[in-house]
């Protein structure tokens, strides 16, 4: 029998009345979408030129199927992972956001505190706007994901900040060498730099939760908001001209890889590879673990799904911690994604859009929905742990239409 045990904390959340109703992590978007601004909204849940690739980011999973084992013992389900020496509650973790503040009143720490409480790991995004140290405050040896400079005078001083914070893991960004086609953002008034417009300004005075809740009391706590965390030495405004170029680096190099990997001496993941050969040259330079990923469908459209290559990423890096983001909502995809072989899944928009309607409260509401829903997902497969997942629980629906 699955286990009945329910934390004090998560049957307090379910009673908010905010959160009733919120039965899986999808439910949180479409709350979310009622008290944001149209540009805000639009910022998260959006995807580049024709959003066909976040489209297949989600609809990719038809492919597999599970099957199940029957009369094993379903007592007890273990959903503990350990990566990089520290042991996590389930496999899964809050991936990178950029500028989540500007979603969610002090977005980066709200879903890092939940995290730690969670015990699934956080990745704050370099391109936030709450301080780094504040964040590794609520949640040391929390993870970081850096938008580099390909300058070894900004490498070092950033790596020297990231360690003197207090982060356990470097991500290093490498799927942004420019700024993609956001034509969906830009229609709904969105840009960064953040252009003021009257349009801009009466989205907001629509949308006076948000307005008091996140905006007048990250002005009134931060004044103008900026990118803290893109450089060693702070960032710019929101409203500044040089944040696309800051942000977006057309000369990083495998060199500059090699670089940060001889400066940090912790664990050193590369986030954004999509094929095998890509993977063999960062397991050469010496990085320990990548993130499979194509941004959320938000930098290349048409690119491929990290799910499509997965499996011929485990393959050729078998001595890397592998792991996957975009587009996962279900307990059962990210066994799907285990059974491929992945180590690690990481989730981003639901967890910003929770935090958006409830902040922390919902975060932590969040994290305890899908754990318990892998929990009961392992039973009903019978999967006592998470490294029994294999290829033989899969099935393959490609194969049955040939």
């Amino acid at each position: 029998m699955i286990s009945s045990t329910k934390n004090t904390v998560a049957r307090k959340l379910v009673d908010a009345p905010v959160l009733r109703g919120v039965l899986n992590i999808n439910d949180f978007q479409a709350r979310a979408k009622r008290i944001l601004p149209h540009t805000a909204y639009a910022y998260v849940a959006n995807g580049s030129e024709d959003s066909i690739a976040l489209e297949e980011n989600y609809t990719n999973f038809e492919r597999w199927r599970l099957r199940t084992r029957v009369l094993v013992g379903a007592e007890h389900q273990d959903q503990q992972r350990q990566i990089f020496g520290r042991s996590y509650k389930s496999p899964f973790g809050i991936a990178p956001m950029g500028a989540s503040a500007l979603v969610a009143y002090d977005g980066d720490t709200v879903m890092a505190r939940a995290a730690r409480q969670g015990g699934i790991p956080f990745i704050l995004s370099g391109n936030s706007i709450v301080p780094m140290e504040e964040v590794a405050a609520q949640y040391p040896g929390a993870w970081f994901a850096s938008y580099q400079s390909p300058n070894a005078h900004a490498i070092e001083g950033m790596v020297e900040r990231v360690t003197k914070a207090g982060f356990g893991v470097f991500v290093q960004t490498v799927d942004v060498p420019v700024g993609s086609n956001r034509e969906n953002e830009e229609r709904a008034g969105y840009s960064m730099p953040l252009r003021p417009t009257r349009r801009l300004a009466w989205d907001g005075l629509m949308h006076p939760r948000w307005l008091a809740a996140t905006a007048a009391r990250t002005m009134f706590r931060r004044g103008v908001p900026h990118l803290d965390n893109l450089e060693y030495d702070g960032g710019p405004s929101i409203f500044s001209n040089s944040v696309s170029s800051v942000a977006a680096h057309k000369r990083l190099s495998w060199d500059h890889i090699r670089l940060i990997r001889k400066l940090w001496k912790g664990p050193f993941v590369l986030k954004g590879i999509l094929s095998a050969e890509d993977a063999r040259i960062a397991r050469d330079c010496g990085v320990d673990g990548i993130i499979v990923s194509n941004h959320g469908g938000r930098q290349l459209d048409r690119a491929v799904t990290p799910l499509q290559v997965l499996p011929e990423i485990v393959e050729a890096v078998p001595e890397l911690t592998v792991m996957i983001d975009s587009g996962f909502r279900r307990g059962t995809e990210i066994l799907t994604a285990l059974a491929l072989g992945a180590r690690f899944v990481f989730i981003g928009r639901p967890f910003l859009f929770a935090a958006a309607i409830a902040g922390e409260s919902g975060v932590s509401h969040g994290i305890s929905l899908m754990q318990k829903e892998i929990e009961t997902d392992m039973a009903l497969l019978g999967l006592p742990e998470l490294d029994a997942a294999g290829p033989d629980m899969l099935v393959d629906m490609r194969d049955r239409a040939r």
